[in-house]
Protein backbone atom coordinates (compact mmCIF):
# COMPACT_ATOMS: atom_id res chain seq x y z
CA UNK A 1 0.00 0.00 0.00
CA UNK A 2 2.55 2.18 -1.39
CA UNK A 3 -0.37 5.29 -1.86
CA UNK A 4 -1.57 8.24 0.72
CA UNK A 5 0.22 8.38 3.90
CA UNK A 6 3.70 6.56 2.29
CA UNK A 7 3.21 8.40 -1.09
CA UNK A 8 3.63 11.64 0.82
CA UNK A 9 7.21 10.95 2.08
CA UNK A 10 8.59 9.79 -1.77
CA UNK A 11 10.07 12.15 -3.89
CA UNK A 12 6.80 13.45 -5.61
CA UNK A 13 4.03 13.16 -3.26
CA UNK A 14 0.19 13.36 -4.38
CA UNK A 15 -2.19 16.27 -3.40
CA UNK A 16 -2.44 15.73 0.08
CA UNK A 17 -6.53 16.02 -0.09
CA UNK A 18 -8.37 13.03 0.53
CA UNK A 19 -11.56 12.80 1.48
CA UNK A 20 -11.98 10.43 4.80
CA UNK A 21 -15.02 11.24 7.33
CA UNK A 22 -12.17 12.38 9.93
CA UNK A 23 -9.23 13.32 7.73
CA UNK A 24 -8.80 15.42 4.91
CA UNK A 25 -4.85 15.25 4.58
CA UNK A 26 -2.52 12.43 3.96
CA UNK A 27 0.17 13.55 5.09
CA UNK A 28 -2.37 13.07 8.85
CA UNK A 29 -1.05 9.43 8.69
CA UNK A 30 2.91 10.30 8.47
CA UNK A 31 2.20 12.44 11.38
CA UNK A 32 0.56 9.80 13.43
CA UNK A 33 3.63 7.27 12.39
CA UNK A 34 5.80 9.95 14.00
CA UNK A 35 4.23 10.18 17.02
CA UNK A 36 4.90 6.74 17.72
CA UNK A 37 8.01 5.93 16.38
CA UNK A 38 9.77 9.21 15.87
CA UNK A 39 10.37 11.35 12.54
CA UNK A 40 10.07 10.48 9.18
CA UNK A 41 12.56 12.07 6.38
CA UNK A 42 10.76 13.39 3.44
CA UNK A 43 11.74 13.36 -0.08
CA UNK A 44 13.49 9.94 0.54
CA UNK A 45 14.86 7.47 -2.24
CA UNK A 46 12.79 4.98 -3.67
CA UNK A 47 14.33 2.40 -1.92
CA UNK A 48 13.94 3.76 1.90
CA UNK A 49 10.57 2.23 2.42
CA UNK A 50 11.90 -1.27 1.46
CA UNK A 51 14.74 -0.93 4.10
CA UNK A 52 16.18 -4.17 4.91
CA UNK A 53 13.74 -5.94 2.79
CA UNK A 54 15.73 -5.97 -0.34
CA UNK A 55 18.62 -7.75 1.26
CA UNK A 56 17.33 -10.11 2.87
CA UNK A 57 15.06 -11.13 -0.65
CA UNK A 58 18.36 -11.13 -2.60
CA UNK A 59 19.88 -13.85 -0.30
CA UNK A 60 16.78 -16.01 -2.04
CA UNK A 61 16.81 -14.88 -5.84
CA UNK A 62 13.53 -15.43 -6.54
CA UNK A 63 12.81 -16.10 -9.51
CA UNK A 64 9.80 -13.75 -9.37
CA UNK A 65 8.33 -11.04 -7.44
CA UNK A 66 4.74 -10.88 -6.88
CA UNK A 67 2.93 -8.34 -4.88
CA UNK A 68 -0.68 -6.97 -4.80
CA UNK A 69 -0.63 -3.28 -5.58
CA UNK A 70 -3.75 -2.07 -3.03
CA UNK A 71 -3.30 1.75 -4.44
CA UNK A 72 -4.05 3.72 -7.83
CA UNK A 73 -1.10 5.55 -9.11
CA UNK A 74 -2.54 8.71 -10.88
CA UNK A 75 -2.79 12.34 -10.61
CA UNK A 76 -6.71 12.06 -11.42
CA UNK A 77 -9.04 14.06 -8.99
CA UNK A 78 -11.95 11.92 -9.20
CA UNK A 79 -12.00 10.47 -5.97
CA UNK A 80 -14.85 7.32 -6.22
CA UNK A 81 -17.93 8.89 -5.35
CA UNK A 82 -19.26 7.88 -1.84
CA UNK A 83 -16.03 5.52 -1.44
CA UNK A 84 -14.45 7.44 1.60
CA UNK A 85 -11.22 6.09 1.60
CA UNK A 86 -9.31 6.87 -1.26
CA UNK A 87 -5.73 5.43 -2.62
CA UNK A 88 -3.21 6.81 -4.54
CA UNK A 89 0.18 7.10 -5.37
CA UNK A 90 1.94 9.61 -7.88
CA UNK A 91 2.70 8.19 -11.23
CA UNK A 92 6.59 9.69 -10.73
CA UNK A 93 7.06 7.73 -7.98
CA UNK A 94 6.35 4.40 -9.64
CA UNK A 95 10.41 4.04 -8.59
CA UNK A 96 9.33 2.69 -5.53
CA UNK A 97 8.04 0.00 -7.28
CA UNK A 98 11.29 -0.75 -9.87
CA UNK A 99 13.64 -0.30 -6.27
CA UNK A 100 12.14 -3.62 -5.11
CA UNK A 101 12.79 -5.49 -8.92
CA UNK A 102 8.71 -6.48 -9.02
CA UNK A 103 7.81 -8.37 -12.05
CA UNK A 104 3.66 -8.52 -11.22
CA UNK A 105 1.62 -6.22 -9.37
CA UNK A 106 -2.26 -7.73 -9.21
CA UNK A 107 -4.87 -4.81 -9.28
CA UNK A 108 -7.58 -6.72 -8.56
CA UNK A 109 -8.60 -5.09 -5.56
CA UNK A 110 -10.82 -2.74 -3.74
CA UNK A 111 -8.63 0.44 -4.14
CA UNK A 112 -7.19 0.07 -7.79
CA UNK A 113 -9.97 2.33 -9.07
CA UNK A 114 -10.35 4.67 -5.99
CA UNK A 115 -9.69 7.33 -8.24
CA UNK A 116 -12.35 6.48 -11.09
CA UNK A 117 -11.84 4.74 -14.45
CA UNK A 118 -9.55 7.04 -15.73
CA UNK A 119 -7.39 6.47 -12.84
CA UNK A 120 -6.97 2.75 -13.22
CA UNK A 121 -5.94 3.71 -16.82
CA UNK A 122 -3.29 5.91 -15.87
CA UNK A 123 -2.27 3.23 -13.09
CA UNK A 124 -1.98 0.54 -16.00
CA UNK A 125 -0.12 2.67 -18.30
CA UNK A 126 2.49 4.09 -15.97
CA UNK A 127 3.31 0.38 -14.24
CA UNK A 128 3.80 -0.89 -17.94
CA UNK A 129 5.82 2.27 -18.87
CA UNK A 130 7.96 1.03 -15.95
CA UNK A 131 7.84 -2.94 -16.79
CA UNK A 132 5.90 -3.81 -14.40
CA UNK A 133 3.73 -6.93 -15.34
CA UNK A 134 -0.10 -6.61 -14.00
CA UNK A 135 -2.85 -8.95 -13.66
CA UNK A 136 -6.54 -8.19 -12.26
CA UNK A 137 -7.38 -5.39 -13.96
CA UNK A 138 -7.69 -3.89 -17.51
CA UNK A 139 -9.14 -2.17 -20.66
CA UNK A 140 -12.27 -4.92 -20.89
CA UNK A 141 -12.99 -8.16 -19.52
CA UNK A 142 -10.65 -10.64 -21.30
CA UNK A 143 -7.60 -7.87 -20.61
CA UNK A 144 -8.36 -8.63 -16.80
CA UNK A 145 -8.46 -11.86 -16.83
CA UNK A 146 -5.45 -12.01 -18.78
CA UNK A 147 -2.75 -13.49 -16.93
CA UNK A 148 0.54 -11.65 -16.51
CA UNK A 149 3.33 -13.75 -17.77
CA UNK A 150 7.29 -14.08 -16.68
CA UNK A 151 9.55 -16.07 -18.56
CA UNK A 152 11.82 -19.12 -15.95
CA UNK A 153 14.43 -21.06 -17.09
CA UNK A 154 14.04 -23.98 -19.49
CA UNK A 155 11.77 -22.10 -21.82
CA UNK A 156 8.87 -22.54 -19.00
CA UNK A 157 6.84 -19.89 -17.40
CA UNK A 158 5.20 -18.23 -14.42
CA UNK A 159 1.11 -17.43 -15.09
CA UNK A 160 0.00 -14.90 -12.63
CA UNK A 161 -4.18 -14.52 -12.53
CA UNK A 162 -5.83 -12.20 -10.17
CA UNK A 163 -9.25 -11.77 -9.39
CA UNK A 164 -11.30 -9.97 -6.64
CA UNK A 165 -14.64 -11.07 -4.78
CA UNK A 166 -16.75 -8.36 -3.34
CA UNK A 167 -16.16 -9.69 0.25
CA UNK A 168 -13.28 -7.66 0.17
CA UNK A 169 -15.57 -4.32 -0.21
CA UNK A 170 -14.88 -4.10 -3.99
CA UNK A 171 -17.65 -2.67 -5.40
CA UNK A 172 -19.45 -4.35 -7.96
CA UNK A 173 -19.26 -1.35 -10.46
CA UNK A 174 -15.74 -2.32 -10.70
CA UNK A 175 -16.26 -5.55 -12.10
CA UNK A 176 -15.21 -5.00 -15.90
CA UNK A 177 -17.18 -5.95 -18.50
CA UNK A 178 -16.76 -7.39 -22.56
CA UNK A 179 -16.22 -3.62 -23.59
CA UNK A 180 -15.91 -1.62 -19.78
CA UNK A 181 -12.92 -1.39 -18.39
CA UNK A 182 -12.60 -2.24 -14.08
CA UNK A 183 -11.16 -5.90 -12.47
CA UNK A 184 -11.54 -9.31 -13.03
CA UNK A 185 -14.50 -9.68 -10.65
CA UNK A 186 -15.92 -13.19 -9.30
CA UNK A 187 -19.55 -12.71 -8.76
CA UNK A 188 -19.11 -15.54 -5.69
CA UNK A 189 -16.47 -18.16 -4.46
CA UNK A 190 -18.65 -21.44 -6.01
CA UNK A 191 -17.66 -24.32 -7.48
CA UNK A 192 -18.39 -23.12 -11.19
CA UNK A 193 -16.65 -19.70 -10.57
CA UNK A 194 -13.95 -21.79 -9.53
CA UNK A 195 -14.18 -24.29 -12.78
CA UNK A 196 -14.44 -21.22 -14.99
CA UNK A 197 -11.13 -19.80 -14.04
CA UNK A 198 -9.40 -23.31 -14.49
CA UNK A 199 -10.97 -23.73 -17.72
CA UNK A 200 -9.25 -20.30 -18.59
CA UNK A 201 -5.95 -20.99 -17.27
CA UNK A 202 -6.13 -24.85 -18.83
CA UNK A 203 -6.45 -23.03 -22.32
CA UNK A 204 -3.60 -20.49 -21.60
CA UNK A 205 -1.01 -22.76 -19.94
CA UNK A 206 1.71 -24.99 -21.50
CA UNK A 207 3.67 -28.46 -19.82
CA UNK A 208 6.40 -27.12 -17.24
CA UNK A 209 4.35 -23.48 -16.50
CA UNK A 210 3.72 -22.22 -13.23
CA UNK A 211 0.30 -20.91 -12.02
CA UNK A 212 -0.16 -18.53 -9.13
CA UNK A 213 -4.01 -17.72 -8.61
CA UNK A 214 -4.01 -13.97 -6.53
CA UNK A 215 -7.26 -13.54 -5.10
CA UNK A 216 -8.00 -10.55 -2.80
CA UNK A 217 -11.23 -12.05 -0.57
CA UNK A 218 -13.05 -11.54 2.88
CA UNK A 219 -12.50 -9.15 5.63
CA UNK A 220 -9.77 -6.90 7.22
CA UNK A 221 -9.48 -8.34 10.43
CA UNK A 222 -10.01 -12.02 12.08
CA UNK A 223 -8.22 -15.18 12.00
CA UNK A 224 -11.46 -17.55 10.39
CA UNK A 225 -11.21 -18.71 6.95
CA UNK A 226 -14.69 -19.24 5.57
CA UNK A 227 -15.79 -22.18 4.36
CA UNK A 228 -16.64 -20.80 0.66
CA UNK A 229 -12.25 -19.46 0.37
CA UNK A 230 -11.52 -23.20 1.67
CA UNK A 231 -13.65 -24.75 -1.14
CA UNK A 232 -12.87 -22.42 -3.90
CA UNK A 233 -9.55 -22.24 -3.43
CA UNK A 234 -9.26 -26.33 -3.20
CA UNK A 235 -11.43 -26.45 -6.48
CA UNK A 236 -8.18 -24.70 -8.30
CA UNK A 237 -5.93 -26.71 -6.83
CA UNK A 238 -7.86 -29.92 -7.69
CA UNK A 239 -8.37 -28.80 -11.59
CA UNK A 240 -4.34 -29.91 -11.89
CA UNK A 241 -4.03 -26.13 -13.11
CA UNK A 242 -2.76 -24.18 -10.23
CA UNK A 243 -0.18 -24.33 -8.36
CA UNK A 244 -0.10 -21.38 -5.69
CA UNK A 245 -2.97 -19.72 -4.31
CA UNK A 246 -2.17 -16.11 -2.99
CA UNK A 247 -4.83 -14.60 -0.81
CA UNK A 248 -5.32 -11.39 0.61
CA UNK A 249 -6.77 -8.41 1.82
CA UNK A 250 -6.79 -9.12 5.45
CA UNK A 251 -4.38 -6.92 7.46
CA UNK A 252 -2.69 -10.02 9.16
CA UNK A 253 -1.14 -12.89 8.09
CA UNK A 254 -3.47 -15.95 8.43
CA UNK A 255 -3.03 -20.20 8.38
CA UNK A 256 -1.65 -21.43 5.61
CA UNK A 257 -2.42 -24.89 3.63
CA UNK A 258 -0.48 -27.58 1.94
CA UNK A 259 -3.13 -29.01 -0.19
CA UNK A 260 -1.91 -31.70 -2.82
CA UNK A 261 1.34 -30.57 -2.65
CA UNK A 262 0.54 -26.87 -3.20
CA UNK A 263 0.03 -23.79 -0.61
CA UNK A 264 -2.87 -22.06 -0.16
CA UNK A 265 -2.12 -19.01 1.38
CA UNK A 266 -5.18 -17.62 2.63
CA UNK A 267 -4.34 -14.27 3.89
CA UNK A 268 -0.72 -12.90 3.45
CA UNK A 269 -1.01 -9.81 5.41
CA UNK A 270 0.16 -6.15 4.22
CA UNK A 271 3.61 -6.05 3.39
CA UNK A 272 3.52 -2.24 3.51
CA UNK A 273 1.27 0.24 4.62
CA UNK A 274 0.42 3.74 5.94
CA UNK A 275 -0.89 2.79 9.23
CA UNK A 276 1.61 2.96 11.84
CA UNK A 277 0.46 5.08 14.53
CA UNK A 278 -3.30 3.92 13.69
CA UNK A 279 -4.54 2.73 17.27
CA UNK A 280 -7.11 -0.50 17.28
CA UNK A 281 -6.69 -4.04 16.72
CA UNK A 282 -3.13 -4.09 18.02
CA UNK A 283 -3.62 -7.91 19.00
CA UNK A 284 -2.94 -8.84 15.32
CA UNK A 285 0.50 -6.97 15.10
CA UNK A 286 -0.28 -5.20 11.98
CA UNK A 287 3.41 -3.68 12.07
CA UNK A 288 4.86 -7.00 11.14
CA UNK A 289 5.18 -8.17 7.74
CA UNK A 290 5.97 -11.92 5.53
CA UNK A 291 7.49 -12.43 2.37
CA UNK A 292 6.74 -15.69 1.31
CA UNK A 293 9.53 -18.10 -1.07
CA UNK A 294 7.75 -21.02 -1.89
CA UNK A 295 10.30 -23.49 -4.16
CA UNK A 296 9.12 -25.94 -6.51
CA UNK A 297 9.77 -28.87 -8.21
CA UNK A 298 10.60 -28.06 -11.13
CA UNK A 299 9.34 -31.85 -12.89
CA UNK A 300 6.75 -32.39 -10.66
CA UNK A 301 5.56 -28.64 -9.83
CA UNK A 302 4.88 -29.52 -5.94
CA UNK A 303 6.14 -27.19 -3.02
CA UNK A 304 9.51 -28.64 -1.93
CA UNK A 305 9.90 -25.49 1.09
CA UNK A 306 8.43 -22.61 1.58
CA UNK A 307 10.50 -20.27 3.48
CA UNK A 308 9.33 -17.32 5.05
CA UNK A 309 10.68 -13.96 5.85
CA UNK A 310 9.83 -11.93 8.98
CA UNK A 311 9.88 -7.89 8.56
CA UNK A 312 8.71 -5.03 10.86
CA UNK A 313 8.20 -1.81 9.51
CA UNK A 314 9.08 1.73 11.84
CA UNK A 315 9.39 4.48 10.18
CA UNK A 316 7.75 3.76 7.12
CA UNK A 317 10.61 1.40 6.37
CA UNK A 318 10.99 -2.36 6.79
CA UNK A 319 13.59 -3.91 9.09
CA UNK A 320 14.10 -7.73 9.86
CA UNK A 321 11.99 -8.07 12.43
CA UNK A 322 13.59 -9.51 15.95
CA UNK A 323 13.68 -12.59 17.26
CA UNK A 324 10.90 -11.95 19.96
CA UNK A 325 8.75 -10.84 17.01
CA UNK A 326 9.72 -13.65 14.85
CA UNK A 327 9.04 -15.80 17.57
CA UNK A 328 5.29 -14.28 18.31
CA UNK A 329 5.07 -15.04 14.04
CA UNK A 330 5.88 -18.53 14.40
CA UNK A 331 3.37 -19.02 17.16
CA UNK A 332 0.40 -17.47 15.41
CA UNK A 333 1.28 -19.62 11.82
CA UNK A 334 1.69 -22.52 14.10
CA UNK A 335 -1.64 -22.17 15.82
CA UNK A 336 -3.58 -20.92 12.80
CA UNK A 337 -2.26 -23.92 10.55
CA UNK A 338 -3.15 -26.24 12.90
CA UNK A 339 -6.28 -27.08 11.42
CA UNK A 340 -4.42 -27.63 8.27
CA UNK A 341 -1.76 -29.68 9.59
CA UNK A 342 0.59 -27.34 9.10
CA UNK A 343 3.49 -25.32 11.61
CA UNK A 344 6.38 -23.32 11.63
CA UNK A 345 9.53 -23.40 12.54
CA UNK A 346 12.37 -20.89 13.68
CA UNK A 347 14.85 -21.50 10.91
CA UNK A 348 18.69 -19.30 10.21
CA UNK A 349 18.61 -16.41 12.75
CA UNK A 350 14.41 -15.06 12.24
CA UNK A 351 13.75 -16.91 8.85
CA UNK A 352 10.42 -19.18 9.36
CA UNK A 353 10.05 -22.20 7.34
CA UNK A 354 6.85 -24.19 7.00
CA UNK A 355 6.46 -27.84 7.86
CA UNK A 356 3.57 -29.75 6.64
Amino acid sequence: MTGRGVDQILPTPSDPEIFESYVRDARAYVRLAERANGPIPRHVDFAYVWGGALQALARFAPAARIVNLETSVTVSGEAWPGKGINYRMHPKNVGVLTAARLDVCVLANNHVIDWGFAGLHETLATLRAAGIRTAGAGADVDEAASPAVVGLDGGRHLLVYACGSQTSGIPAEWGAGREAPGINLVDELSLTAAQHLADRIGRDKAAGDVVVVSIHWGSNWGYAIPREQRRFARALVDSGTVDVVHGHSAHHAKGIEIYRGKPIIYGCGDFLTDYEGIAGHEQYRGDLSLAYLPTFDVTTRELTELHILPMRQIRFALQEASPTDAAWLQAVLTREGEQFGTRAELSAGTELRLRW
